[in-house]
């Protein structure tokens, strides 16, 4: 899926659609897949919250997860906007921090659960060799059967890649801390239930 660009050249939207184009072609910066699924002491980092209770939330959430609620920061960017969550889905995300802005690559690599049943379900990006960071991400949301309650969880696994990531890694540490609770949030606020009308 192609998306419009209005911006002039070099403005940062412009350059984000630009390089999902360019992506396309680009390997991972890691190995092997699935890293973000193991258990592997020094490398992963969980954010899991409870975001809701019950089959209708978890139904809310998984769509959520499907159209990238997850990534509604305000400060995070996603070209194309809506992409497929489907393995080889390629995206840019454009990151605004410390009033600079940062370009980052990575392609679906595989999902996990039943977009439409079971208990869990999510996704995983890995990081292309545009991306500052090497590694890869999980995203998924789940429900217990027996108490009913849903949670988000994120699960990552990365090492600097740039030179400025590894030279500035306690501020890259703070700023993907940031990322996982603005994300939690956010699912949170996605699935909330509108308010009673009244009357």
């Amino acid at each position: 899926m192609k998306e419009r660009c209005s911006w002039p050249v070099g403005h940062p939207r412009a350059t984000s659609i630009a390089s999902v184009e360019r992506s396309r072609a680009l390997p991972l910066s890691y190995a092997p897949i699935g890293l973000a699924g193991e258990n592997r002491a020094g490398y992963s980092v969980d954010e899991e919250i409870a975001i809701g209770h019950g089959a209708a939330d978890f139904a809310r959430a998984r769509a959520a997860l499907q159209a990238w609620k997850h990534f509604e920061l305000g400060w995070v960017e996603l070209f194309p906007r809506r992409p497929s969550v489907e393995a080889g889905t390629v995206v840019a995300i454009l990151i605004r921090h410390l009033g600079l802005w940062s370009l980052n690559g990575a392609r679906i690599v595989y999902t996990v659960g039943a977009a439409d049943g079971g208990n869990r379900f999510g996704f995983a990006y890995g990081t292309l060799t545009n991306h500052a960071e090497s590694g890869e991400e999980l995203f998924e949301v789940l429900i217990d059967p027996a108490r009913g309650d849903v949670t988000y969880r994120i699960r990552a696994v990365s090492r600097p890649r740039a030179v400025l990531a590894r030279i500035g890694r306690p501020v890259v540490h703070r700023l993907q801390a940031h990322f996982r609770r603005g994300s939690a949030a956010a699912m949170k606020r996605a699935i909330d239930r509108p308010p009673p009308e009244s009357g």
